[in-house]
């Protein structure tokens, strides 16, 4: 990554880049890239911010779903919804491994610091 001149990795979110997170982490933090993901399962291994919507609460509007098709609803008549509560999490034990120290404007605005 760094022989090309990255600067930084971002990583998408479908189910590879989330299933080898632990690897995508590693491979950063030992080139010293910081790494940016989409949820907050993929920042705790080591990357350095996350901005994506609320994973738990996709969970709990799923569960609305499943129990309005195991009373009967038909799938295409329910609608689809689009994710409304993002986090913006930070994590300062990798700001540290990269040396990097965050302004405190860019803490304060994060919903929630990781230590």
């Amino acid at each position: 990554m760094t022989s090309t001149g990255m600067q930084a990795v971002l990583t998408n979110g479908d189910g590879l880049a989330y299933a080898q997170r632990e690897l995508i982490a590693d491979l950063a933090l030992r080139s010293a890239l910081p790494l940016a993901v989409f949820t907050r399962e993929a920042l705790t291994p080591g990357a350095l911010l996350s901005y994506g919507s609320d994973s738990l609460e996709i969970c709990r509007r799923t569960a609305t779903y499943v129990d309005k098709i195991l009373k009967g609803a038909r799938p295409n008549d329910i609608p689809v919804e689009r994710a409304t509560k993002f986090e913006f999490l930070l994590n300062l034990r990798t700001a540290k491994a990269l040396g990097l120290e965050l302004p405190p404007s860019l803490l304060a605005r994060a919903d929630e610091v990781i230590e």
